[in-house]
């Protein structure tokens, strides 16, 4: 080949491959999931939705549970405040549910029981209990440390034709589950699935987005739904009336409305 046409073609093939762009490296494992909780308990600066929740056992029989959920970012540190309030049914109408959540430590619960006019304090170490008789805890509904967990990027799959990462995260110290795995969404960053694995790494519970909508300018799962494989029961969870940047109030989310539901919010 003559050297002015090997130098041509060398110089258009670094031309071509100039011309291509770099494929972006995938973000970490860390950076996933923190954008997920952003995405999944973040929206906003602040949140309201009417919540109707069911209790399936495994015979099909209904318990139903309707709320009002208002939630609070008061500012840029992490911090959070959830206010859950009970409509129904009968037994636990009247019953409230308080959560200030800190990024850096454990979270501070009370929950207000109407029949004993008593404001209790849920135990930083009852996080993983059952919310209200539900397969979700409490951590479940208010959200979880990035930093309680280690992640690990599994593999990169479609889920319901959606692109997704499926992160693996394990307990630092010893909880009620050994592994997870996080099926999330690679444009929206919404936790479209997880799966929960015992100390036997067998499987015991799974969460499914069934329904994810755009509220705004916030994309929100807004019917989702927990089951115990080990017990067949399932709690099945939709999302109404969902608003964002509403104007809450820091003072909603103290004691006094405990016990005296600001009417304005909870209707």
């Amino acid at each position: 080949m003559k050297p002015l046409r090997r130098i041509a073609l060398l110089g258009f093939a670094a031309a071509v491959m100039v011309s291509i762009p770099a494929r972006a490296a995938d973000p970490s494992a860390d950076e996933i999931v923190k954008r997920s909780l952003e995405a999944f308990y973040y929206a906003g600066s602040d949140m309201r939705a009417k919540v109707q929740m069911k209790l399936i056992n495994p015979q099909g029989q209904i318990r139903q549970r309707d709320m009002t959920m208002l939630r609070l970012n008061p500012g840029k540190s992490g911090d959070q405040r959830y206010y859950i309030y009970f409509h129904g049914p009968a037994d636990v109408k009247g019953t409230s549910f308080l959560v200030w959540k800190y990024p850096a430590k454990d979270s501070d619960r009370w929950i207000f029981i109407p029949t004993l006019r008593l404001v209790k304090r849920i135990a930083a170490d009852d996080k993983r209990s059952s919310f209200v008789g539900s397969d979700f805890t409490y951590e479940d509904v208010s959200g979880r440390n990035l930093e309680d967990e280690t992640h690990a990027l599994a593999r990169k799959e479609d889920l319901g034709g959606r692109p997704t990462y499926v992160i693996e995260s394990k307990p630092k110290v010893v909880v009620d589950y050994s592994r997870r795995l996080s099926w999330i969404d690679r444009e929206r960053w919404l936790p479209l699935k997880e799966e929960y694995f015992d100390a036997r790494n067998e499987p015991q519970r799974t969460f499914v987005a069934d329904k994810v909508e755009q509220k705004g300018k916030y994309w929100t799962v807004t019917a989702r739904s927990m089951k115990n494989l080990q017990s067949a029961h399932r709690t099945e969870v939709v999302f109404q009336e969902v608003e964002y940047d509403v104007g809450l109030k820091q003072d909603i989310f103290t004691e006094r409305y405990l016990r005296d539901a600001p009417s304005q919010w909870i209707r």
